[in-house]
């Protein structure tokens, strides 16, 4: 249980939200089923609350009070009001133990004011970090790097940006043609889009595409899931990508919104990051970093070197499953479509 927004003896009316459970990936909120008073509360911030578990109970006889009442309604007793209590139970995903609601507690500090801050690790923060640890434990992970000339599609972008949104509604940007390269890519290398199942031994490879993409929340960075990529036009990933991440902004992302996935692409670029070695995100096979595009002298096709934007691309993968030759001509299909991204709409 993250937070109580009522107590007892407060009255709530139905669909009020009156608590808030953190999971490993979203906040989900507790709505009143019914009007009426707050009875008891069962479950306590920190606790956790197990699927379909009670988290209180509202007495349906309680009178919301007046505007002009000297006084606040009295609590009704626990056993007058239990037989008219309406319980509300946890939703159906199981919330992990959520993080403490008040502040970080300080150290005092020591005589050369060398202070010290403790914070709870939230529950997303607990779940990223076991799954980062167990991606380093249960798989084989090689990172293989490429390089793009960004020249084609910032051109391309430029000259058609505006009419592609007066068309769409939405703005083109780059993150669109690199979920489309992808996903033509992982149809011509589809064990990238697999996946090991250790229980049988067996390799499951997926005839659909899910790409999970990371977006900003006020949590932090979280990863929905645009499905059937393969079956997507670019204006349809660039309007499901702006309507995930306008969810991420106001907190609104579900568990299904969440979940799934068979190939991750991070754009650490847009901090900055020149380069880095991305971590797969289990149970996935692989995921493409995206870092930032920078000026750099580049030897053209007739000897010339020029000043070019180039992006570095970095993909990691589970060596057990990808070999090394899959994993670089993964890298160089992304590369061509987004250099001449002619060949997106002629998928080459």
């Amino acid at each position: 249980m993250m937070a109580w927004n009522a107590k007892v003896g407060d009255y709530v009316k139905q669909g009020d939200v009156i608590a808030s459970i953190e999971t490993d990936k979203v906040t989900v909120e507790v709505n009143a089923m019914e009007s009426g008073t707050l009875a008891e509360i069962l479950i306590q911030v920190d606790d956790t609350a197990e699927k379909g578990q009670t988290l209180c109970t509202i007495d349906m006889a309680g009178t919301a009070p007046s505007a002009t009442a000297a006084a606040p309604k009295k609590t009704p007793e626990l056993a007058a009001a239990a037989p008219a209590a309406a319980p509300i139970a946890a939703p159906a995903a199981t919330p992990p133990p959520a993080p403490q609601a008040a502040s970080a507690l300080a150290s005092p500090a020591e005589p050369d004011n060398r202070g010290e801050t403790r914070v709870k690790m939230t529950r997303m923060r607990m779940a990223i970090a076991n799954r980062l640890k167990e991606a380093q434990n249960s798989t084989a992970m090689l990172t293989t790097f490429q390089e793009v000339d960004m020249s084609g599609l910032i051109q391309l972008r430029k000259q058609y940006k505006d009419l592609f949104e007066q068309q769409h509604g939405v703005r083109l940007g780059f993150m669109s043609p690199f979920v489309k390269a992808s996903a033509f890519a992982l149809q011509q290398i589809p064990s990238i889009n697999a996946v090991i199942d250790a229980k049988t031994n067996e390799i499951v490879y997926r005839d659909y595409i899910d790409i999970s993409v990371a977006v900003a929340s006020p949590r932090g960075l979280v990863v929905p899931v645009l499905r059937n990529v393969e079956s997507m036009t670019v204006q349809k990933v660039e309007a499901s990508i702006a309507e995930l991440a306008l969810k991420a902004k106001k907190e609104e992302l579900t568990l299904d919104d969440m979940s799934g996935g068979t190939f991750t692409i991070s754009n650490g670029g847009v901090f900055g990051s020149m380069m880095g070695t991305p971590i797969i995100n289990p149970p996935q096979s692989a995921i493409l970093g995206m870092h930032a595009t920078k000026m750099r002298p580049v030897v053209l096709a007739n000897g010339e070197i020029a000043a070019r934007p180039v992006m570095y691309l970095a993909l990691t993968y589970d060596h057990r499953l990808v070999d090394g030759r899959e994993a670089v001509t993964f890298l160089c299909s992304v590369r061509d479509q987004v250099e001449d991204p002619r060949r997106l709409l002629l998928e080459l």
